[in-house]
């Protein structure tokens, strides 16, 4: 006879924390139907606006609203007119007293166009209002981004700067808008597909799949179309859905990570992989024709000449754009690995070389008419031939680099 033991079930915790769902997107018009469905959804949820039009003369518009009333409109002065003051001296405090004020409701953050949800999930993680850290107080749920159909890919393939139509939110702020829209599609959780009953239906199919795309890792949801909008099932797709993964690294330090940066479909998106390093200067001569037809490129690159270094690489807008991601572990001593994160260092076990080490070359570039052959064959080009390979690493360093200076590791914070 067999005996089973009896064991007490312990029920899981219960987080008290009220759920902030953050809502970003380019179009305002879409933005805010979609807030206001979710409200007429939901009549405990409350939602936070900022108007930045007067940021530049350092004035913030605040409202704080339900489904049936304005609960609260003020003016905030800003000292700096700058968006991360923004967040940091009215955005995350107001977040916090709501929750202290109203614990039982949930909250809907909604972020006028030119701000980017990364800025939020880098505040929070870095502010304490009254000595205690956000996160205590409340929970980020989930990060959706709202895309238009009818504007969606025009504003991608844009070269205009925010600048040209008067949403930079300082006099330093040089961002493109197809840079804008890019960050905020790719750190969404969840993308909403926002049509109207004229949108034309390649349109929709069309930024359907570019905004897929740019975030495979996103649930899309598809809305609008038709004389109806039925605002409980957008509710339940986007409200309380427990998406965000706060230890997910922002796009360019996915692939430093092992996670995907992107999905190789023909004519649309490639990705590609070398653990051969660039020449650097063919790669720069053929950055041009790399990017030419392409809406967004981001990923990783490794560069001869500059061996320790891990270069981060965007597009978007009709510029390129590089950046440092700190030092290869391989180019560290082992006991400097634990500055970086635990999946970095995982990822890099499993897919050690002998030889490179971690370092590797992961590219992804996304667009409407991509050649896969032609720009395979260019990227392969850049790289280097056998016999520079042969030369070994001190030879490599001695190469002609028109990138040599950009990229000063010691002001690198090695948190990747």
């Amino acid at each position: 006879m067999s005996i089973t033991p009896i064991t007490s079930a312990v029920p899981p915790s219960v987080d008290h924390r009220p759920a902030v769902t953050v809502l970003s997107g380019f179009s305002p018009a879409a933005v805010q139907a979609a807030a206001r469905a979710l409200l007429i959804a939901d009549d405990t949820l409350i939602a936070i606006s900022h108007d930045l039009s007067g940021i530049r003369d350092g004035r913030v518009r605040r409202t704080v609203e339900s489904a049936a009333r304005v609960l609260d409109r003020a003016d905030v002065e800003m000292v700096h007119g700058c968006i991360s003051c923004t967040l940091r001296e009215d955005v995350l405090p107001t977040l916090v007293r709501l929750a202290r004020e109203r614990p039982r409701s949930d909250q809907l953050l909604v972020l006028p166009p030119a701000v980017e949800p990364e800025a939020v999930a880098a505040a929070c993680a870095h502010c304490r209002i009254d000595g205690q850290p956000v996160t205590e107080v409340v929970r980020f749920d989930s990060y959706v981004t709202v895309v238009d159909a009818d504007r969606f890919v025009d504003d991608l393939c844009s070269t205009d700067d925010l600048r040209d139509r008067d949403l930079h939110a300082a006099g330093d702020d040089h961002r493109a808008v197809a840079e804008v829209v890019a960050h905020q599609v790719e750190f969404s959780d969840t993308v909403v597909l926002w049509s109207r009953p004229d949108t034309e239906a390649a349109d929709t199919h069309r930024a359907s799949v570019v905004a897929h795309r740019l975030a495979p890792w996103s649930i899309p949801v598809t809305v609008g179309g038709g004389d109806t909008l039925d605002c409980t099932a957008l509710a339940q797709q986007v409200l309380r859905s427990g998406r965000h993964d706060p230890d997910r690294p922002g796009v360019l330090g996915m692939a430093l990570e092992g996670r995907p940066i992107g999905v190789s479909d023909q004519g649309t998106s490639l990705v590609f992989r070398s653990r051969r390093p660039f020449h650097p200067q063919r790669l720069h001569d053929a950055l041009e024709e790399l990017t030419e037809n392409a809406l967004r490129g981001r990923g990783q690159l490794w560069i001869a000449a500059q061996p320790d270094a891990v270069i981060a690489f965007e597009f978007a807008g009709g510029g390129v754009s590089l950046g440092s991601l700190g030092y290869w572990l391989a180019a560290l001593p082992p006991e400097r690995w634990t500055e970086t994160s635990d999946h970095r260092r995982l990822a890099a076990d499993l897919d050690w070389d002998p030889y490179y080490g971690d370092r590797r070359t992961v590219l992804s570039l996304i667009g409407l008419h991509l050649d896969h052959t032609a720009i395979v064959a260019l990227l392969r080009a850049c790289l280097l031939t056998d016999a520079e390979l042969a030369d070994g690493f001190d030879a490599w360093r001695r190469l002609p680099d028109p990138f040599e200076g950009c990229f000063p590791l010691e002001e690198t914070n090695e948190e990747n």
